[in-house]
C-alpha cells in the first residue's frame, strides 16, 4: 500500500505490519464484531494454497484498517487463478446466460483451462467486458424493473472483484449500512430499526426513496469515490469497462452514459461505495453537528428510514437531504418519500388533533405499525406488506398451474419448500396474523388446484387439512425478538447508533 504520490507496483504494504494487531475497535457509529467475511465464500471450495479466499485477504483487511487515508496501488495480482476458481464455484449454477449464451454447465465443460485463459486475458490486458443482456421482471406495484446479465465471465471476474474491494470497504462503511455486505442481512436492517425506534427518543419517521438510484449513478463521480482508496489504474479501468459496458435489448446495443445495471455481480458493491460518500458519511456529519435531538439513520442499499426525536430536525434534514443529492445526480422520489409522526407518542398527538391513528411506513417487506402491548406500553408492530402477500401467493397459483397434474406428494414437496422459505423471512414477532393469513390462502389455493384438475376429484376441506398438514409447516414465530437479538449481536452499542 503506497501514498498517492507513490507510482511503483510494489507490494501492498511497505513496511512490516505489527504482529499484535488485536481484535479491530468498533466502527464510531455503531459498534459490532469483527467481519467475518462474506457467509457465501464458505461453500466455495479451498484453495491449491489450502487457505480460503477470505484468509488470503487478511493482509489487505489489516493495511485497509491501519491506514484509512492511503490508496491502494496494487490489487490487481490479488485476482489469481484461485480466485477466479472461487468466483466461479460461487456462481448459482442454474442462473440465466448474458449475451454471450454460455451458461455454467458449458463453461464447466473445460474450467480449468477456461480459467487459465481468463487469468491471461486479464493480466494481458486483453479482456474485454460485454454488455449485459436486458430482461424485465415485474414488481409488486405492477411496473417492470430493469434487470442486466452479464456474461459468465464477467460475473466471475466482478465476483473475484468484489471479494478484494470488500477486505478495503468494510473497513471505511459506517455502521447503519446494511445492504449487501458480508455477515448482514435485511433482518439485522430490520432489528437496528426496531431497537432505535424503541429504545430512544423516535419521534418522526422519514421514509426515505431515491427515484431510480440504479439507472441514475454518475460514472464520473463513481470513479472519483473509487479514487480515494484505489489507487490501481488496472482495478479502476476494469470498473469502468462495466460500467460503459452497454446494454443489449432485442438485438440493438445501447450505450450506457449512467447507472450501474441491477443484476450484476459488482452493482451492489458499487451502489455502497456511492452512497458511502454521497449519504452515508454526510448524514453521519450532520447529525453530529446540526441535529438538536436524537438521529437514528438506517440504509439498506437506496431504501433509507431515518428518526427524529425532534420535528424541526426532522424538517431540515430533508429538505438538506434533497440538496446534498442533488449535487451527486440523484433525487428522492417525490411521492414515496414521506416524513411522517410516528413513535410512543404518535397515537396521542393525532388523537388529540383529530388526525386518527398514526401512519404507517413500510421497510425491507414489513409494514411498520405504531401499537401497544397488554399493558398499554408503546409497541412496534411489524406485518407483512399486503402486496408482497398477494405477490408470493400469485406466484405459488401460477406454480401450482404448472405442476396441475403432479402427484399430490410432488406438489407437497414443491410447497414445502416454497412456504418454508416464506415462513423463513416473515416469521417475526407481531406477524402471526398475516402468516396464519398466507398459510390459510395456500391451504385453498391448492384445494382449487386439486378439485380442477378433474371433475371427478371431489377434496373436502377435512381431507384437504389432513393433507396440508402432513405437508406444509404450521406457521409459528421462528425470529426472536428484534431488540433482544440486536443486544446480543452489539453488546456494547453507543447512543444514536
Amino acid at each position: 500500500m503506497m501514498h498517492e504520490q507513490e507510482k511503483s507496483d510494489s507490494p501492498i504494504v511497505a513496511e512490516k505490519l505489527t504482529n499484535r494487531l488485536g481484535r479491530p475497535g468498533a466502527e464510531s457509529v455503531e459498534p459490532r464484531g469483527e467481519a467475518k467475511g462474506n457467509m457465501d465464500w464458505q461453500r466455495t471450495r479451498r484453495t491449491q494454497s489450502r487457505a480460503s479466499v477470505s484468509q488470503r485477504l487478511d493482509h489487505v483487511r489489516q493495511a485497509a484498517r491501519q491506514r484509512k487515508k492511503e490508496r491502494f496501488t496494487a490489487l490487481f495480482h490479488r485476482i489469481d487463478i484461485d480466485m477466479l476458481e472461487a468466483a466461479y464455484f460461487w456462481l448459482k449454477r442454474k442462473a440465466a446466460a448474458g449475451v454471450d449464451g454460455v451458461t455454467w454447465a458449458d463453461y464447466e465443460i473445460n474450467w480449468e483451462n477456461n480459467l487459465r485463459d481468463l487469468h491471461g486475458r486479464l493480466h494481458r490486458q486483453s479482456y474485454r467486458a460485454l454488455p449485459t443482456r436486458r430482461q424485465y421482471i415485474p414488481k409488486s406495484d405492477g411496473r417492470m424493473r430493469p434487470l442486466g446479465i452479464a456474461a459468465l465471465e464477467d460475473k466471475i471476474v466482478q465476483r473475484a472483484l468484489v471479494e478484494v474491494l470488500n477486505a478495503i470497504y468494510e473497513v471505511d462503511f459506517l455502521g447503519f449500512s446494511y445492504g449487501f455486505r458480508p455477515a448482514r442481512s435485511q433482518h439485522d436492517a430490520l432489528d437496528a430499526l426496531a431497537a432505535g425506534i424503541a429504545q430512544t427518543r423516535v419521534n418522526w419517521i422519514l421514509d426515505a426513496d431515491i427515484s431510480r438510484f440504479f439507472d441514475t449513478v454518475n460514472h464520473d463521480w463513481m470513479l472519483k469515490f473509487l479514487e480515494h482508496r484505489i489507487g490501481d489504474t488496472r482495478v479502476l479501468r476494469l470498473i469502468s469497462k462495466w460500467l460503459r459496458a452497454g446494454t443489449m435489448e432485442d438485438g440493438e446495443l445501447n450505450p450506457t452514459d449512467e447507472g450501474t445495471p441491477q443484476g450484476a455481480v459488482i452493482s451492489p458493491l458499487l451502489a455502497n461505495i456511492y452512497l458511502h460518500y454521497v449519504f452515508d458519511l454526510w448524514a453521519n456529519q450532520w447529525r453530529k453537528r446540526h441535529a438538536m435531538g436524537n438521529v437514528v439513520i438506517i440504509r439498506y442499499a437506496d431504501d433509507i428510514v431515518v428518526g427524529f426525536e425532534k420535528g424541526g430536525d426532522a424538517k431540515r434534514f430533508q429538505r438538506a437531504m434533497q440538496t446534498r443529492l442533488a449535487q451527486f445526480a440523484l433525487a428522492l422520489h417525490p411521492d414515496k418519500t414521506r416524513l411522517i409522526a410516528f413513535g410512543r407518542f404518535a397515537a396521542q398527538d393525532r388523537s388529540e388533533r383529530g388526525l386518527g391513528k398514526p401512519q404507517t411506513f413500510n421497510f425491507l417487506g414489513f409494514t411498520h405499525i405504531c401499537g401497544r402491548d397488554r399493558n398499554g406500553k408503546f409497541m412496534l408492530l411489524r406485518k407483512t406488506r399486503r402486496d408482497r402477500l398477494q405477490a408470493a401467493l400469485k406466484e405459488i397459483k401460477q406454480g401450482l398451474r404448472i405442476r396441475w397434474h403432479h402427484s399430490i406428494a410432488e406438489q407437497g414437496r414443491w410447497l414445502r419448500r416454497v412456504v418454508q422459505g416464506y415462513f423463513n423471512y416473515h416469521a417475526v414477532p407481531t406477524n402471526i396474523r398475516a402468516m396464519n393469513s398466507f398459510r390459510h390462502h395456500v391451504d385453498d389455493l391448492w384445494r382449487r388446484a386439486l378439485l380442477r384438475r378433474s371433475q371427478r376429484d371431489h377434496t373436502t376441506w377435512s381431507r384437504m387439512k389432513r393433507i396440508c398438514s402432513d405437508w406444509l409447516p404450521a406457521p409459528r414465530v421462528l425470529h426472536p425478538w428484534p431488540v433482544v437479538r440486536f443486544a446480543a449481536k452489539h453488546p456494547r452499542q453507543e447512543p444514536g447508533a
